[in-house]
């Protein structure tokens, strides 16, 4: 009821601190850009989001999420196979086994980046908006009821003084 009149302009309403209610504006600041942060990085270590909704449904599920071969992995396994047919002693052949080792390279140093920025970079975040901001929220959550709390106690005591001094005057 404190809130519905404070929200029609009916009711007073306890105003926080300045610097206090500046911590808040951060914090929600915080929360906002690293959630864009966050998602966008998932975005660019995982474009595809089948891939990405498939890795959150693994980690929801406390499970091991399978490993991936790489796009360059891929076309070096694609390079080497076709050196084979080829023949590893014709120019062409050693050009993609050489090419082929290298592109294997580039894929695994790939996987090793996506999955040391997830642990190092991504966990961080996600600790994060799963730990220290619902701590927050759970926290302003509780200082708002208490304020509403306090000032509908402000209003009871002013209309009872109200009240009681109405009742002095017409004795």
């Amino acid at each position: 009821m404190q809130f519905t009149e404070e929200k029609l302009g009916q009711a007073e309403k306890t105003e926080l601190d300045a610097h206090f209610e500046s911590l808040l504006a951060r914090a929600d600041c915080t929360k906002n850009w690293t959630e864009k942060i966050l998602r966008q990085t998932e975005v660019l270590l995982q474009p595809n989001p089948s891939a990405r909704v498939e890795e959150f449904l693994y980690e929801k599920l406390d499970r091991k999420v399978p490993s991936r071969v790489t796009n360059g992995e891929l076309l070096a396994q694609y390079m080497t196979e076709a050196a084979n047919d080829f023949g590893p002693g014709t120019p062409y052949g050693k050009t993609l086994i050489k090419v082929g080792e290298t592109q294997r390279r580039l894929g695994a140093a790939e996987r090793d980046f996506i999955h040391s920025a997830s642990i190092n970079f991504l966990t961080p975040l996600r600790n994060f908006l799963e730990g220290d901001w619902r701590t927050i929220s759970k926290e302003r959550r509780i200082l708002q009821n208490r304020r509403l709390d306090l000032d509908a106690c402000k209003a009871r005591l002013k209309k009872a003084k109200a009240a009681e001094a109405k009742a002095a005057v017409t004795f």
